[in-house]
């Protein structure tokens, strides 16, 4: 008896098998990245009501960070400025801008500034901005050196695994505590062997199980 179908057709289930299986992982991929913090998040720069610069203030005037996220040290949040920070300036600076009449409305009619919020983790997800500051986490492994952008954008994922990769090895984070808003500072040569110290000394042990930030 004649066969029905060509002996190529013999071929067509491991080949529609293997299409299948490929497919699948290309889809997977596809939503891998493309789904993640790193393409979603990195690289966000809203458009903010006042054109803050700070390359202007933290990179050219030298302002500490501090200054205007005064809460950092001491609060698990890092605070918006408000409004009587920016005027502790621009009172005598440039107190006629036309890029700061928001700024003037805010002073005068005591509604703050709506400004948009860059850097954020999910609602299920706690962070404590003191502890890690305290400890020698410098704002340039989190936030990028703000110091050198005309416009913040966001620069790390900011994700589960991302958080993970530095609670496994801090080391390469960790600097003196006075210098974390220092932008400019280098690690020495024996970084390696100065942050074995210093996680020694400040018993620095990052929690690696769920309940450390799903609370």
């Amino acid at each position: 008896m004649a066969q029905i179908f060509p002996s190529w057709t013999n071929k067509l289930p491991v080949a529609l098998a293997s299409g299948g299986v490929i497919a699948a992982m290309a889809v997977v991929g596809f939503f891998w990245y493309y789904g993640s913090p790193k393409y979603t998040d990195v690289g966000y720069r809203p458009r903010q009501p006042v054109p803050y610069s700070h390359k202007l203030h933290a990179g050219d005037l030298g302002i500490d960070c501090r200054y205007c996220h005064y809460s950092v040290e001491q609060s698990a949040s890092a605070n918006v400025p408000p409004t009587s920070v920016c005027m502790n300036c621009h009172k005598l600076i440039l107190p006629e801008s036309e890029k700061l009449l928001p700024v003037r409305e805010s002073w005068a009619t005591g509604e703050p500034v709506k400004w948009v919020r860059i850097h954020k983790i999910g609602e299920y997800a706690y962070f404590n901005h003191s502890i890690h500051v305290n400890r020698g986490v410098s704002c340039i492994s989190c936030h990028g050196n703000v110091a050198e952008m005309e416009i913040v954008e966001q620069k790390q994922p900011l994700s589960m695994g991302w958080c993970l990769d530095c609670h496994r090895n801090p080391t390469p984070h960790l600097r003196p505590v006075e210098e974390i808003t220092n932008m400019r500072w280098a690690p020495p040569d024996d970084q390696q062997d100065w942050a074995a110290r210093i996680i020694q000394e400040r018993q620095i042990a990052p929690p690696e199980d769920c309940s450390a930030c799903h609370r």
